[in-house]
């Protein structure tokens, strides 16, 4: 025993087999546990883990917050009360993140797209932390969805009862409904009814069946997926909010392999490569669980990666989805990329598959192979535009724009033609495969509610399916600032994108980069359209326009150049000047050519 009368005294055994006890010098005594520590930094995240698993004794003893100590904040007419260190989740239980405000706009039009097709639906708020979410489809949504939030901590659970009474709403515990006519006061009444539960979200979505999932945890929702895919309903969606971006992104390579396994690197397109990656988890979870997915919308933004897909039923839905999940070949040189082909043969040279040229000019090995990666759509247009429409319906003003860029992206076009009079058009009643109800459809062709899908509506899904592959939007997109040259002027992005499609080529703008183009034009074409109306930034008195290439090089219609602004001062120079100017002029174009084949690929400066 030592002075502070624990046995903390190490125990070896030694060469004979008898156990001797060893010196122990300086050391620390956990005031929970009782453990020993030898060292003071290990004591600290020692007394952290404590923390963060809710053992301390204070937390025991301290009475609960006063209620004049909370916050009301307000949200979507939605009001919720958090404590004072809400933005910290690892320190509050009333975890309350402000910035997620556009993913929660999101989610909702996708709900609300999905209350129109059927009512009601079940819906799940895995994580609920306030309530916030849940108590924004309850309240307006109404009868159309019958919500259930559910939280493993105690403390949460309260505080989301507490904000279910701050909205006038009545809640059901266990299946027993509360008598909650005083916290309704006034002699108002309200039918709304949110379920708030506390269990494990595995343990919760293994013992029921929802239409509509949503998974928000803190890092990674990997751990989630078998749970989710295993009892949703057919033609259910389930979206989940991932906010591991080190890891997405490619700042912890290691972490990313050993969640999702796969090998990335950082390139150009990288938060689209974290939007596939999570949805090639998807597709593995689910195809376990024999349903395939259709993804409806990916978005990567700064603080997370939100994805929406709906579920199809069956084993042949889920062979089509695990078809969709390959590996990708990127050259690190040109940071050109391309699926690898389906098949099982291995290849002798993996390098024809890209478009470049970069091993035969380059020394060594140049590709390197991420993945495996979701190589399929990342949206859906009819369900976008519906989002949208929800969205002006319901005044969501924060999502509009997104929505229209992502309508867009999806149809890989720069025309902006949206109509929100009507809710859905006659020509995309056929959705996903599967017929969606419209105001205009017949009972007959619509899918009811909880039944599996008749042989001819499986028969037109394969049919819509396959014609449907060549419609699909470009993969991935290019950085026009990446791939400028040095010493030259890019064009503006919109009139770059003008030029791009009198070339010939699909093109659009990307939500992922605010400088991205995204366009089925080969990395190549891509650079010499850039070069070719790229000027020279030391120009002086010479005129802009585009930068004129060899006869060799044919892209496109030729776009007239721009008028020279001085051409009216050059009438003005002295006749004994004229010569200076004009071998003035020479020099110049003859340094630009110079430099042209100085900064250019070897490839570029061939042409």
């Amino acid at each position: 025993m030592c002075i502070c009368h624990l046995p903390c005294r190490l125990v070896k055994p030694n060469l004979i087999g008898d156990q001797t006890f060893s010196k122990m010098g300086a050391h620390y005594h956990c005031i929970i546990c009782s453990a020993t520590i030898a060292r003071r930094t290990d004591m600290i995240g020692h007394i952290n883990r404590h923390v963060n698993k809710g053992e301390t004794e204070s937390r025991f003893i301290t009475a609960p917050a006063p209620k004049s100590s909370y916050q009301v904040l307000k949200e979507s007419n939605t009001d919720v009360q958090v404590l004072p260190n809400y933005s910290t989740p690892q320190k509050t239980d009333s975890y309350f993140n402000p910035k997620m405000k556009l993913n929660r706009q999101l989610i909702f039009c996708a709900l609300a797209v999905l209350a129109e097709e059927r009512k009601p639906i079940e819906c799940l708020d895995a994580f609920g932390a306030t309530g916030i979410m849940g108590l924004q489809w309850a309240k307006h949504l109404r009868s159309s969805v019958k919500v259930t939030i559910n939280d493993c901590n105690e403390n949460s659970v309260t505080m989301i009862q507490e904000n279910c009474h701050l909205n006038k709403m009545k809640v059901k515990l266990n299946t027993k409904e509360e008598n909650n006519d005083e916290a309704l006061g006034g002699g108002e009444q309200n039918t709304d009814t949110i379920e708030v539960t506390k269990m494990d979200a595995n343990v919760i979505m293994h013992m029921r069946s929802f239409d509509f999932i949503h998974l928000d945890p803190f890092g990674t929702s990997v751990n989630y997926l078998d749970s989710a895919f295993r009892n949703v309903r057919n033609l259910g969606i389930v979206s989940l909010t991932s906010t591991d971006i080190s890891s997405l992104y490619a700042k912890a390579q290691h972490v990313a392999l050993r969640h999702y396994g796969c090998n990335i690197v950082r390139t150009e397109y990288y938060r689209e490569l974290a939007a596939r990656i999570v949805i090639a988890a998807v597709a593995r979870a689910a195809a376990r669980c024999n349903k395939g997915i259709e993804v409806l919308l990916a978005v990567a933004l700064e603080h997370f990666v939100l994805v929406v897909v709906r579920v199809l039923r069956g084993p042949s839905p889920a062979d089509d989805s695990a078809k969709k999940v390959r590996y990708l070949i990127h050259c690190q040189w040109c940071e050109e990329r391309i699926f690898q082909k389906e098949g099982n043969m291995v290849e002798e040279n993996p390098y024809q598959q890209l478009p470049c040229d970069c091993h035969g000019s380059m020394p060594g090995k140049t590709a390197v192979v991420l993945g495996p990666l979701w190589s399929g759509a990342l949206f859906n247009t009819g369900f976008l535009r519906r989002m949208l429409f929800e969205a002006v319906q319901y005044g969501l003003d924060e999502t509009q724009p997104l929505l229209k860029t992502l309508v867009c992206e999806a149809e890989c076009t720069t025309l902006k033609n949206f109509s929100t009079h009507g809710p859905y058009d006659e020509n995309k009643q056929e959705e996903c495969g599967v017929y969606i109800k419209t105001p205009d459809t017949s009972a007959e062709s619509c899918v009811l509610h909880g039944k599996r899908k008749n042989n001819e509506v499986v028969r037109n899904a394969a049919k819509r399916q396959k014609s449907d592959n060549s419609a699909e939007h470009p993969a991935f997109y290019y950085n026009i600032h990446r791939h400028s040259i040095k010493g030259m002027n890019m064009p503006k992005l919109n009139k770059f994108l003008n030029y791009l499609s009198e070339a010939g080529y699909r093109v659009s703008r990307t939500h992922f980069d605010p400088m991205g183009v995204r366009t089925n034009a080969p990395l190549a074409q891509f650079k010499t359209i850039l070069v070719k109306y790229s000027t020279p930034t030391y120009t002086g008195g010479q005129a802009e326009g585009p930068l004129h290439l060899t006869e060799d090089v044919h892209v496109g219609d030729q776009v007239p150049a721009a008028a020279d602004t001085k051409s009216e001062d050059a009438e003005f120079l002295e006749d004994n000047k004229s010569g200076d100017a004009e071998f003035l002029e020479d020099n110049k174009s003859g340094d630009t050519a110079t430099m042209f084949t100085n900064d250019c690929p070897i490839h570029c400066a061939a042409d």
